[in-house]
């Protein structure tokens, strides 16, 4: 059924907890820089055990006595050596999935070093995982992931260290590894196969998918677009390259070159998350591989291959540059595809998320767990509303110019909000004064409410009317151009008028007599309207209903009727609820109080009547549930292929799942 997306940027599909030092950066520098890896592995899935040896360079960033390295909580070290083969001691926490490394002298700010770490460990679910309740690193049959964020090597930094990596990794006969910077491979003895990968430029590699994947699918337009599937997951896997090589080509030409034109799509497990990103990988859970419904997914991750690979955050309060504009190129791809009607109807979901924690600056964010909903939130859909916002003052034309000059200048390199407001105003030009945009957007919180009032007056002669008004809003400091659209007896027209301040004074002159006007009438600024106030309740309670707390989410829906009483989508949401408690009763009263609702969202119609045919299919009453799947259907709206499942419920009475313990 539909949900509010949450994709997450950084490798999460889920809003959970993260249990590691990770959120503890701040914009301060950190002790240690990691500068290279050379890594020797070995994956056995028959018993689920990883055994490896990583040589880890780093530079002291400044006068230390400890190396404090992250690793996942599933891997033992039996040794730990430093320069001249001398071990080290080291202290593990498990609590912060780290491990520290003391120093048998002081290292001075500026000096480098090579500890070599040798470990090896059982990884089979999320228990050992260093982000609470997510699998992302895993050993098994038939395929096994060991994703950059699991911390499957000592490492620093998350999405904001940059390094080289040499990887060489053994794994049984018949199975495949994908990784950044392909070099070789060669039979081993024992019936193995060892992987050789290079990457030689300072990014963020180190995700490695193991399998028993079919050969390399590929569309003959794309050669360079591989996609690694099971026999599972085959079927749609040519059609995936080809929507993968249509999205590579669009932002190439929206963004330039990409670090590499290879790109391997690979299948991960369905429990793990949704997806995950590095150099040349765009890893997709097998459920979602050739779905329709997952195109924007795909796109996200794709968008990451510029925006996360080819530069990355400085610090964490850096980290809106590349989640916000990965989810843009996202909505940029979406309207490519299916013109300005769909990117239309795609931004209020983000509008939603942009304002449901907007309760500190997006340049802020550091000290807040990057697993959480407030900064996935933030920096996913505020940070894309911050770039749908700079398109709209720059244009389109100058705006593709802006991350072109972005990426160029900072490419194979970490990049700072005052390096991107920099190359803004760099591209803006004189005429154009970007600060009061970026202390409101980016230094600031909150956002507008507008209200407008104005008197029409006839003009003599047959001059037409003028209309004098004022644009009211609620943030002193604001300053934006803001459309206006003036809906007329004759042709509609629009204006631009400057609002500064709490009162923005304006006069425009018709031919014909001003029948509505409207405030920001394609949606290109951050405000805040009765009907986002829904929406951003139940995306809270869509996220409270992720981490289980089912009371919680009720108490978010209601908040939503209180703001509109016939609002579909809380409506819908909350039979969902009950239809997961198998209150069936209240399930379908709900749904059907989402069907004489507002229909705002459309789809809430088609899933309504899916719901309540679910609901007389367990209840034994199939003429009615026929009824109900033939109502769906009639409404034509396939979102997120409701139609298709209506039509395969027509086939075969819905089975509620068995209970499982």
């Amino acid at each position: 059924m539909p949900a509010i997306r949450t994709t997450l940027a950084f490798a999460s599909a889920a809003l959970l907890a993260l249990g590691s030092a990770a959120f503890a950066q701040s914009s301060t520098r950190p002790p240690i820089n990691v500068t290279g890896y050379a890594i020797t592995a070995e994956v056995d899935p028959t018993a689920q055990r990883l055994t490896a040896t990583a040589q880890v360079t780093f530079t002291a960033n400044q006068d230390i006595t400890s190396a404090t390295f992250e690793l996942n909580n599933g891997l033992r070290i039996t040794k730990i050596t430093g320069p001249g083969a001398k071990p080290l001691d080291s202290d593990r926490d498990a609590r912060r999935s780290t491990v520290t490394v003391s120093l048998p002298a002081p290292m001075a700010s500026g000096t480098s070093a090579t500890f070599t770490f040798t470990y090896a460990g059982i990884l089979k679910d999320e228990d050992t995982s260093p982000v609470e309740g997510i699998k992302l690193a895993a050993i098994a049959d038939p395929v096994s992931i060991l994703l950059y964020p699991g911390r499957w090597f000592p490492m620093v930094g998350l999405y904001t260290n940059r390094f080289t990596m040499d990887l060489k990794v053994t794994v049984p006969e018949g199975e495949t590894a994908v990784s950044s910077g392909f070099v070789a491979k060669k039979a081993m003895p024992a019936n193995k196969t060892e992987f050789d990968f290079a990457w030689t430029k300072p990014g963020l590699p180190g995700t490695l998918v193991i399998g028993k994947f079919l050969p390399a699918i590929k569309t003959p337009d794309a050669r360079q677009i591989s996609v690694y599937v099971t026999e599972k997951h085959k079927a749609n896997a040519a059609e995936y390259a080809a929507t993968a090589a249509q999205q590579q080509e669009f932002f190439t030409q929206s963004f330039g070159a990409p670090e590499s034109g290879i790109l391997q799509i690979v299948e991960i497990p369905d429990d793990s998350v949704s997806a995950s990103w590095g150099p040349e990988v765009i890893a997709i859970a097998g459920n979602r591989i050739g779905d329709k419904n997952s195109h924007r997914l795909l796109a996200n991750t794709i968008a990451h291959q510029w925006f996360g690979s080819a530069i990355s955050p400085a610090t964490l309060n850096d980290a809106w540059i590349t989640n916000g504009m990965a989810r843009y190129g996202e909505l940029m791809n979406l309207e490519e595809n299916g013109g300005k009607t769909a990117l239309q109807t795609a931004m209020p979901d983000i509008e939603a998320g942009a304002l449901a924690y907007d309760t500190q600056p997006l340049t802020t964010l550091a000290r807040i767990d990057p697993f959480s909903p407030q900064f996935q939130s933030m920096t996913l859909e505020k940070g894309a509303m911050v770039f749908h916002m700079l398109r709209y003052q720059f244009g389109d034309d100058k705006f593709l110019t802006f991350l072109k000059n972005l990426l160029s200048t900072y490419r194979d390199k970490p990049v700072r909000t005052a390096d991107l407001e920099n190359i803004a105003k760099l591209t803006a030009g004189d005429n154009t004064n970007l600060t009061p945009f970026f202390a409101q957007w980016l230094d600031g919180t909150g956002s507008p409410t507008f209200q407008n009032k104005y008197t029409v007056y006839r003009l003599g002669g047959g001059k037409g009317f003028r209309t004098v008004g004022a644009v009211a809003q609620d943030l002193d400091l604001f300053r934006m151009p803001v459309d206006l659209r003036i809906e007329t007896d004759g042709k509609t027209e629009t204006r631009k008028i400057d609002v500064s301040g709490t009162d923005s004074a304006y006069t425009i002159e018709t031919f014909g007599r001003p029948r509505r006007i409207v405030i920001d009438p394609d949606n290109w600024i951050l405000k805040s309207t009765p009907d986002l106030a829904v929406r951003v309740a139940v995306l809270k309670g869509q996220q409270l209903v992720a981490q289980g707390d089912l009371i919680g989410a009720l108490a978010e829906y209601q908040k939503a009727l209180d703001t509109n009483k016939n609002s579909s989508l809380a409506t819908y949401r909350i039979a969902e609820i009950f239809f997961t408690q198998r209150n069936y009763q209240s399930a379908a009263n709900s749904y059907r109080d989402a069907l004489r609702g507002d229909g705002d969202p459309r789809w809430t119609q088609v899933w309504s009547h899916i719901g309540l045919g679910k609901i007389f299919d367990i209840t034994g009453q199939r003429d009615r549930a026929v009824q109900e799947y033939r109502l769906a259907v009639q409404t034509n709206d396939n979102t997120q292929g409701a139609i298709n499942e209506a039509r395969a419920l027509l086939q075969k009475p819905y089975e509620r799942p068995r209970a499982t313990d």
